[in-house]
C-alpha cells in the first residue's frame, strides 16, 4: 500500500481515529473550520507535556480564531485519557496506534537516539483550512516558541479571508 503524503495547497484525505473519551473522530466532521493537527511522539513525557500543555493555554484564542484542536501519537487511549486528566487538555487526543495517519502525513520516520535506530513520529504541526486543504506545515517542531508560530500563522490565514 502507498502511502499518501499531504502537501501544502492540497486537500488532506479524510481519515477517522478512536479519540480520547472514547469517541472516534474523523477530519472531515471538522469542515467549515480550521483545524490544527500537531503529532507528538509519547503521553505523559516533558516535551510532549509542556507542547500539549501550551496548546491548551492557548485553546480559547485558537477557538476565537476559528481553530479546533487535535493531538495525534501512537499511544492508547486508554494512555491519551490519563494524560488529558492529569493535564486538564481540552481538545481531543487521537490515538494512531496503527500509525496509518502518521503515515500519511509522513511523520513517521526513522529516528536515532543514542545510537539506537527506533521508528518513531517526528513532532510537526498542520494547519487545514475550512475546505480541507492543507494551508501549512512545520516539521521537526522544537517545543519551545511553537504554538505561539501557529497562532501567528492562524491569525494571518485568517486576516487574508
Amino acid at each position: 500500500m502507498n502511502d499518501v503524503q499531504v502537501q501544502v495547497g492540497q486537500l488532506v484525505p479524510d481519515f477517522r481515529l478512536p479519540a480520547s473519551g472514547g469517541e472516534e473522530i474523523s477530519l472531515s466532521q471538522y469542515r467549515g473550520r480550521k483545524v490544527i493537527i500537531y503529532f507528538y511522539p509519547r503521553d505523559l513525557t516533558p516535551a510532549c507535556t509542556k507542547q500539549a500543555c501550551e496548546f491548551r493555554d492557548q485553546s480559547e484564542v485558537l477557538m476565537e480564531q476559528g481553530a479546533i484542536v487535535l493531538g495525534i501519537s501512537g499511544d492508547s487511549v486508554e494512555s491519551h485519557d490519563k494524560f488529558k486528566a492529569k493535564h486538564g487538555l481540552s481538545f481531543p487526543l487521537l490515538a494512531d496506534e496503527d500509525h496509518h495517519v502518521s503515515r500519511m502525513f509522513g511523520v513517521w520516520q526513522l529516528k536515532k537516539m543514542y545510537g539506537r535506530e527506533y521508528e518513531g513520529i517526528v513532532r510537526s504541526t498542520f494547519l487545514i483550512d475550512e475546505e480541507g486543504r492543507l494551508l501549512q506545515e512545520w516539521r521537526g517542531v522544537r517545543v519551545a516558541g511553537h504554538v505561539q508560530k501557529v497562532l501567528e500563522a492562524l491569525q494571518e490565514h485568517t486576516s487574508l479571508k
